[in-house]
């Protein structure tokens, strides 16, 4: 029987991707990737000639069985890759897992990026205990989300594009109150990293002055005790 491994890719430095990453990536039978260009030219930086086949979000309802059927009749090794982080997380890779499981197929994940976790160390906000969001709803259950996030005791992550970031804060403003801390982290890794600390009213007016640039980690403070 075959094996599953999920690869989580550099954020951002190319120089973050750990030793045993690029052994697997060398290695394995098959490269499964969220964006077959984004991979190769990762591959291509550390000179990797690997077979890749696409694994997106509007596929993996069909890859996901085929690929596990594939190694639970094989003993072949395939990697699962995003374009940035580790798969499953905001990104493919929960369907595929569950096939394999459900076929015995062995599964193994390895340590590495995630944009979430440096964002939120580096928030200055309480980190013990977080609720992971990632993306909110665009349209239809956003606002009941947004209001019962407002409840929410922990620390939360929300993931943002820069195109929305500025109506995203200002919302979370108007339901969590103008007050509650905040701090949006963006192009975590890179060149121009930047993390923006204050409530979420004066991080709200900051984007909306400053055009924003590149993908977001909003880290938010939970409710407190009355």
């Amino acid at each position: 029987m075959g094996k599953l491994y999920l690869v989580p890719t550099p954020v951002g430095n190319l120089g973050d991707i750990t030793l045993r990453a690029l052994e697997l990536l060398k290695s394995a039978d098959l490269v499964l990737a969220e964006d077959t260009r984004t991979t190769g030219m990762l591959l291509k930086h550390y000179d990797i000639k690997a077979r890749l086949q696409s694994h997106h979000k509007f596929n993996e309802h069909q890859t996901a069985e085929a690929v596990a059927e594939r190694l639970a009749a094989s003993d072949e090794t395939v990697v699962l890759v995003s374009d940035a982080g580790t798969p499953g997380i905001s990104d493919p890779g929960f369907m595929l897992v569950r096939a394999c499981v459900a076929r015995d197929v062995e599964v193994q994940c390895l340590p590495g990026a995630t944009a979430f976790v440096p964002a939120l160390v580096s928030s200055g906000l309480p980190c013990e205990r977080f609720a992971f969001e990632g993306f909110l709803p665009q349209k239809k259950g956003r606002a009941t989300r947004l209001a019962a996030l407002a409840e929410e005791p922990r620390t939360m992550i929300i993931y943002e594009s820069p195109y929305r970031v500025a109506k995203t804060l200002r919302q979370l403003a108007e339901a969590f109150g103008s007050d509650r801390r905040c701090a949006a982290c963006r192009e975590i890794s890179k060149l121009h990293e930047e993390c923006v600390r204050g409530t979420l009213e004066e991080v709200a007016a900051h984007f909306e002055a400053n055009e924003p640039r590149g993908e977001f980690v909003l880290i938010v403070e939970g409710r407190g005790k009355a």
